[in-house]
């Protein structure tokens, strides 16, 4: 006597993995941009805090961001960001949107801050980073008046 499967319980099997592959794949997709926008998110939040240390440690600022900090180091390195050096500025892209966040040191005579604007939305990773920022935070004091050494 033979024994094997047959073809009915086959059909089964191969109808049960699609059914799971159609549920599994899309959950294992947003997981995976919900790490890329985390891992965004600490960018930003770590070239915040090396900015503001390079500003006080320093009494200066530079014009190009990425010497300030290694966070944003990386992130131009990885074409993830944008120097705009004459600004003072850097222009963070997430998903499909080249100008997502932009950070910037102002400068207003001696005093020096750092803003975070919001940029442009339409993108799911793009709108789910700005969700993560209060810009009621910024501009923070990095240099000036308000900073006592």
């Amino acid at each position: 006597m033979k024994y094997a499967f047959t073809m009915i319980e086959l059909i089964f099997v191969i109808v049960i993995l699609g059914i799971l592959a159609a549920v599994a794949i899309p959950k294992l997709s947003a997981t995976r941009n919900d790490a890329l926008i985390a891992r965004m998110s600490q960018n930003i939040s770590v070239a915040v805090s090396e900015i503001a240390s390079f500003g006080v440690a320093n009494g200066q600022t530079t014009s190009d961001l990425s010497l300030m900090s290694n966070a944003i180091s990386g992130l131009v390195v990885r074409n993830e960001a944008t120097l705009d050096v004459p600004n003072n500025a850097v222009d963070i892209s997430m998903g499909t949107i080249p100008n997502c966040i932009r950070m910037e040191v102002v400068k207003l005579g001696t005093d020096e801050n750092l803003t975070i604007s919001l940029g442009a939305t339409g993108d799911g990773m793009g709108d789910a980073l700005h969700t993560l920022f209060d810009s009621a935070v910024f501009p923070m004091a990095i240099r000036g008046a308000l900073i006592e050494y």
